[in-house]
């Protein structure tokens, strides 16, 4: 049976790997996205861990929540990562200076 300490070392593999996937991969904007959800499903695993734990509910509630907000986000994400790749045909950051008005 896990303990309380697998799940910790778990989330914190995530979250590492989503800060090294932001810091490496600086261009590309779709990875970008998906550093930022690993690293927000580093936090949920953490909130699940510590209310199995401590026996109460209100944290998975709350991942509930942060995962609908997360749905909201990578949809609005994409929305604009689409409407960038019709104007720029790039989905390249260092490109984004040229939407400058």
């Amino acid at each position: 049976m896990p303990s309380l300490s697998h799940y910790l070392v778990l989330a914190a593999i995530l979250f590492a790997i989503g800060i090294v996937g932001i810091f490496l991969n600086r261009r590309n904007l779709i990875v970008l996205l998906m550093a930022i959800e690993l690293m927000l499903l580093a936090v949920n695993t953490n909130f699940v861990a510590f209310s199995h734990y401590l026996g109460d509910i209100n944290g998975q509630v709350f991942v509930f929540f942060i995962l609908t907000v997360a749905a909201a986000e990578s949809a609005i994400g994409l929305a604009i990562l689409v409407i960038l790749f019709r104007n720029l045909a790039t989905i390249d950051v260092d490109d984004l200076d040229r939407l400058k008005g």
